[in-house]
């Protein structure tokens, strides 16, 4: 529960070092591997989304309660916007049932550079949060 309520409190996508890091700020002694492990918990159950960053770490941020979203993320700066993604959803229903499979899952990860970042980095701040 603390490292969801430590989600909640982060303003976009986080990794778990980010939130490992902000729990012990707050004074909640937690292993890394503990955090790693609530983070896995919590995707596995539908409680969070998870993009990669350019790194390929996993990046994570909690679900919003009507389902999932898919994001377009910043390979620059890190920003992150839902995106519409009924094409997509309707896309992998459909693929499901032409080949006759069930409780299919999937991932689909857009990356791209945002207007700020393409422009330079002058019109970004230095947090890489747009302002």
């Amino acid at each position: 529960m603390a490292v969801l309520g430590a989600l909640y409190e982060r303003a976009g996508f986080t990794s778990a070092q980010e939130l490992h890091e902000a729990l012990e700020a707050d004074g909640i002694t937690v292993g890394l591997t503990t955090v790693y492990r609530a983070l896995h918990a919590l995707d596995r159950s539908g409680q969070v989304d998870v993009v990669r960053d350019r790194t390929g770490e996993r990046l994570y941020r909690p679900r919003p309660s009507d389902g999932h979203r898919h994001y377009l993320v910043c390979r620059d700066c890190g920003f992150s916007t839902a995106v519409e993604a009924g094409p997509v959803e309707r896309w992998a229903e459909n693929v499901s049932e032409t080949m006759g499979f069930t409780e299919v899952e999937h991932t689909v990860e857009l990356t791209g550079v945002c207007d700020r970042c393409r422009v330079g980095p002058t019109a970004q701040n230095p947090a890489g949060q747009h302002a």
